[in-house]
């Protein structure tokens, strides 16, 4: 089953230091290559570069910035195919975005193919 792990944290403590999480995250996504569990997933661009699309009573609004404002932001995420939740969750907690923020771990829905 896949799963989507989405990496949440605070980007005003992680701008200066970058170059330095680099390492971390490249270890883990070769690990998760390695276990051949890795389906996808990216870095997230800063969330200064974020629009929110809302479609109310036929009227487009489109705001600059994510919908949701809290302390920690969206910053990258995997997808992940693994037999279940608790392989995802083991994995999500090899995460170094889990000792930096948090990771959310989620099912995605399988739709079926287009007929």
């Amino acid at each position: 089953m896949k799963y989507m792990l989405l990496l949440y944290r605070d980007e005003s403590r992680f701008k200066k230091t970058d170059t330095d999480m680099s390492a971390p995250y490249i270890a883990y996504t070769q690990a998760l290559m390695g276990a051949g569990v890795l389906a996808g997933g990216d870095r997230l661009q800063p969330v200064e570069t974020a629009s929110t699309v809302r479609q109310v009573n036929g009227e487009t609004s489109v705001l600059d910035g994510p919908y949701a404002d809290s302390k920690e932001q969206l910053g990258g995420f995997y997808i992940i195919d693994v037999p279940d939740l608790d392989s995802a969750l083991k994995w999500a907690a090899r995460c170094p975005g889990a000792t930096q923020g948090s990771v959310e771990v989620r099912p995605l829905w399988s739709m079926p193919p287009p007929k």
